[in-house]
């Protein structure tokens, strides 16, 4: 197994650098003439970079002091996001150089076509005269001739201009420095879309078993925020005022709330006291909390005024709310247990679950939920991600049905790693509930 484990970390290891010495070649190498300040700034560059995201990684999974993370983990996660669209632009631009390489071809050919060649027309009168000449005084006359030719050639012989660069370095340069600001701009915009806060969606989900009176309910869901050394209070204080602002009937919190301890990640979560609710807010456990310190976690969210739902149910005015525990805890024996939570409800009225993962969707229909709330996902939050996400998950995000139950999947308000969504922008839902007895 160990042998297994090297066997693997080698090959990662191995992929990774042919990459990094990929983008260094296109970027770096191709681009610059010669070896000089260029040169050895872009290889600083493309060697600090994976340094300090690996760097990144390790500290937050070691537990490093969180000071040592938050200084890590902006250069190091952005240099992620930024790697995987500086590799993709480079692949496009692969495509782009021959291109190119005609382009210019067609700039630099000649511009008319070679004169033609003639035969030569007999000679004058003059010029057979002159062969009678004597030869001492013919060879005389032509050295002359030659020598009034030569001089002003060689004094009207216009000055050697400087050559510029290549056609090849010419078009590395230019297909590598549109690939930079590609990459730049899409990380740029990417980065901006998360930390500027997450934006209000709405959806109508109709139950048929809901009662009138409940019909047009609201649930704020919100999930994946992910607090951690990147996204720390002042994103929770931007995630809260945002879900007070729909004015909900319930909030649902469904998991991955943080990255890191309650020691070091207490003092960011501290604005969910301010969640307000008609029904109050609940709160069930992601994956990620699992590897943060679960029982901590939902001791201080209910120290915040969260109900956690630990594979648990609440009757509510018009219907049952329910959540279980995410997949991750079973290795801790606190994994999810859809009997205790699910049980010995009445079947008849509707029910709501929480659920972190999309994947326990075929549970909640054996239990005959009517609708369950999920996250985890991200929506793949980095494209080309959303197609493996996609491939792991039975809804990437939004609303699917399975069988007698709506599954509903955010995309959640945070982001994992690299502050950055593209193609995949944060969302809080409001789920408004609709009885079909309207």
């Amino acid at each position: 197994m160990v042998i297994v484990f090297v066997v693997v970390v080698v090959l990662a290891l191995a992929v990774f650098g042919g990459l990094h010495w990929y983008l260094w070649r296109r970027l770096v190498r191709d681009t610059t003439a010669r070896p000089g300040v260029s040169r050895r700034v872009g290889t600083a560059v493309l060697v600090g970079g994976p340094v300090l995201m690996f760097a990144a990684i390790t500290s937050e999974q070691t537990g490093a002091p969180f000071w040592l993370q938050q200084v890590l983990a902006w250069p190091g996660f952005l240099w992620m996001a930024l790697s995987i669209y500086l590799l993709l632009a480079l692949l496009v631009g692969e495509a782009v150089r021959p291109l190119l390489r005609r382009a210019l071809d067609r700039r630099t050919a000649p511009a008319t076509e070679p004169e033609p060649v003639t035969e030569p027309e007999p000679a004058p009168a003059d010029v057979r005269e002159a062969a009678h000449v004597p030869a001492g005084a013919r060879a005389a006359g032509e050295a002359g001739r030659a020598y009034e030719a030569s001089a002003p050639a060689s004094a009207e012989a216009p000055a050697p201009t400087p050559a510029g660069p290549s056609r090849r370095l010419l078009i590395s340069r230019v297909v590598g420095g549109a690939a930079a600001a590609a990459a730049v701009g899409t990380v740029g915009y990417g980065t901006y879309g998360v930390v500027s806060g997450p934006k209000v969606k709405r959806v109508t989900v109709p139950l048929a078993k809901l009662p009138r009176a409940a019909h047009g309910y609201r649930i704020a869901v919100v999930s994946d925020i992910h607090l951690g050394p990147v996204l720390g209070r002042g994103f929770a204080q931007k995630v809260v005022d945002t879900i007070n602002s729909t004015q909900p009937d319930l909030i649902a919190v469904v998991g991955d709330l943080v990255d890191g301890s309650v020691k070091d990640l207490g003092p960011a979560a501290a604005p969910l006291a301010q969640l307000r609710a008609r029904h109050g807010a609940f709160f069930v456990t992601g994956n990620h909390e699992y590897f943060s310190g679960a029982e901590e976690w939902v001791a201080r969210v209910r120290e915040l005024g969260l109900n956690p739902l630990e594979n648990a149910r609440t009757e509510l005015a018009h219907f049952d709310l329910a959540g279980v525990n995410d997949i991750a805890g079973e290795d801790e024996g606190q994994g999810p247990d859809f009997a205790k939570a699910l049980g010995d409800r009445d079947r008849g009225r509707a029910c709501v679950l929480l659920a972190h993962q999309p994947v326990q969707i075929h549970d909640a229909v054996d239990h005959g939920v009517d609708l369950q709330l999920s996250g985890h996902t991200h929506g793949g939050q980095l494209w080309p991600g959303n197609f493996i996400a996609d491939l792991a998950n039975p809804t990437l995000a939004g609303l699917e049905r399975y069988g007698d139950t709506q599954l509903y999947v955010s995309r959640g308000a945070g982001a994992w790693g690299p502050p950055t969504r593209v193609g995949a922008p944060s969302d809080i839902t409001v789920v408004e509930l609709a009885s079909r007895q309207a």
